[in-house]
């Protein structure tokens, strides 16, 4: 029973912190979105050997974490659900790339080495970027901007009821194990299926009593309001992002300091 309870827990942390009122908090969601996209499209247009370059990317990220208030313990922990699938991914290019680049302690390092490690730096800070932008974001206004920057509809649904219904789903596993757990029982491999089947039919009821509550009130699937401009920090925040991007995509940095402590030193 705590393993469902900390797992619904995690599922709203992120959501929690996005009531937060640091500056990044209180920026529009469109540029956040746009922001965000460019970074990583500019992230990932580095080449397959590139490591040292990516360091900016991650500090910058970082940099913005501890601006918003953002755990770093709640970041490594939801980054590692996602970071397994890029490893197996990257794994294949020790087999596949075996040419020696360099030398270190008498060992030659092949490029299979670099991209693995730039596969895996790639993965996290692209996690960690949108990790940002759920945490200082609230859900609802994500998907009033996605359908302010002409989103198709029916991917803008799909996401808004994948966030909501996995918190119902979450919700009402952890009431039917608590039923079991007080009538002394224990949930076996056989009761799986029965499970599963009154877990979706009490999910889909309570979804759609969330539904008719919400229509009672005025709400309307899709509806966008008003569009309020931009205002000036937001710009300023785009420029920001963006040219940060460009300036480390253009200045290899790490590389840059390296050569000018050779020339001191």
């Amino acid at each position: 029973m705590s393993d469902l309870r900390a797992a619904l827990s995690d599922i709203y942390s992120l959501e929690e912190l996005s009531g937060g009122t640091s500056a990044i908090h209180s920026i529009d969601a469109r540029a956040k979105i746009a922001g965000s996209l460019f970074y990583i499209a500019v992230l990932l247009s580095f080449g397959r050997y590139e490591l040292s370059a990516l360091i900016p990317f991650l500090a910058c990220t970082a940099a913005a974490s501890a601006a918003a208030g953002i755990p770093p313990r709640l970041i490594l922990k939801r980054s590692a659900a996602a970071l397994p699938f890029c490893f197996f991914a990257a794994v294949s290019s020790l087999f596949f790339d075996r040419t020696p680049l360099f030398s270190l302690m008498g060992r030659d390092i092949s490029g299979g080495w670099l991209i693995f490690f730039s596969i895996l730096l790639r993965s996290f800070i692209c996690v960690f970027s949108v990790l940002i932008l759920i945490a200082t974001t609230p859900m609802h206004e994500i998907t009033r901007a996605l359908r302010c920057l002409h989103v198709p509809e029916s991917l803008v649904f799909l996401f808004e009821m994948t966030c909501r219904y996995a918190g119902t789903i979450a919700e009402e596993a952890l009431s039917m194990r608590t039923a079991y757990a007080l009538r002394g029982g224990s949930l076996k491999m056989g009761d799986m299926g029965s499970f599963a089947g009154q877990l979706l039919l009490r999910s889909l009821s309570r979804a759609e009593r969330i539904s008719w509550a919400v229509k009672c009130r005025g709400g309307l699937c899709g509806r966008i309001g008003g569009k309020s401009p931009l205002r000036r920090k937001d710009f300023i925040f785009l420029a920001a992002v963006c040219g940060s991007a460009l300036f480390f995509r253009a200045v290899n940095i790490p590389l840059a300091l390296g050569r000018l402590m050779t020339c001191l030193f």
